[in-house]
């Protein structure tokens, strides 16, 4: 390994000891703004990440819905958390899936009121260690961008008021920058569209995609400037990176006691079944920035790109 390598694995490691202390360090009365009345939803909680993200906010005192396309799996999952004695409930969701998620939002209707933590962490990725094939693509690009901008247009509108402000967390990937050195799209041009906000739409991040898409099916992708690591996966979490900026810009003159937080994080290379068990990091940590981002109490942060509770570039 080379020194520079060498130099980061240690800073890196140095990190994760930090946060998994930071982990065992426990809220202040006045930083707890939510209390068991606190409803926070996390798609995707049946295992992995998704699971551990539930089982924190639960230990912290929240109300937890999971969500899962099988419910059966959904309520396994629910049961194995239950034994901790915390709060959780469970409902079927399917992302993809219009009337799964209208049935969804009138159920939160009717039963809690609203919510106030959305957390959309379902996703999928089909390549495994050196693989880059894009025989899944569409499938990739629908749920983790188109899925996951359904949600938050369906779940906006029952967000509770709260002088807190409720909270959107989008898990993404740092295989989604933009401006990474590398694993970019080569086009300067459409990178800068999609960086400067004055010019980022959703039409333009749908335009991204879906040309992407055309190429996969023209077998043309491949010579179109995409990034080279995962592509659709990578293309995927770009498009979600760019539509938390957007969802942001959009709702930030909301008044106050209605204000919405919108932010997005990596979790980083995780040991869960989304990996092959290949990660290097436990869903434990990775669930971490999520949970803060979520509880962050003193701070009106939107907008904005996290791993391991720092601020990164898009």
């Amino acid at each position: 390994m080379s020194g520079k390598k060498e130099r980061n694995k240690e800073r890196r490691e140095k990190r994760l000891q930090e946060i998994s202390l930071l982990r065992t360090m426990p809220y202040s009365d006045h930083q707890r703004w939510w209390s068991q009345e606190t409803v926070a939803v996390v798609t995707g909680a049946n295992r992995g990440i998704g699971f551990e993200i539930a089982r924190q906010l639960a230990g912290h005192g929240l109300t937890v819905i999971l969500t899962s396309r099988n419910i059966s799996v959904g309520i396994e999952a629910t049961k194995a958390l239950q034994e901790g004695g915390f709060s959780y409930d469970v409902h079927q969701l399917d992302i993809l899936d219009g009337e799964s998620i209208s049935a969804f939002v009138e159920w939160i209707k009717q039963k809690y009121g609203g919510i106030d933590i959305l957390v959309n962490n379902a996703g999928v990725n089909y390549n495994l260690g050196f693989d880059n094939s894009v025989e899944f693509a569409r499938q990739v690009v629908d749920t983790n961008y188109y899925g996951t901008k359904n949600m938050i247009k369906a779940m906006i509108p029952v967000m509770k008021p709260s002088a807190a402000g409720a909270r959107i967390v989008n898990v993404s990937s740092r295989l989604g920058r933009l401006n990474g050195r590398r694993n970019r799209i080569q086009d300067a041009t459409l990178r800068e569209k999609l960086t400067n906000l004055e010019t980022l739409s959703e039409e333009l991040i749908d335009r991204t995609v879906s040309s992407f898409l055309q190429q996969v099916e023209d077998e043309t992708w491949q010579s179109g400037g995409w990034p080279q690591t995962f592509t659709d996966y990578s293309v995927s979490k770009l498009a979600v990176n760019a539509y938390t900026r957007l969802v942001a810009k959009e709702i930030c003159d909301r008044p106050q006691g209605e204000k919405i937080y919108i932010n997005c994080y990596c979790p980083g290379w995780v040991k869960t079944a989304m990996t092959g068990w290949a990660g290097n990091i436990s869903p434990e940590v990775a669930a971490d920035t999520g949970v803060w981002l979520s509880l962050l109490s003193d701070q009106a942060i939107t907008g904005k790109f996290f791993a391991e509770r720092r601020e990164i570039n898009f």
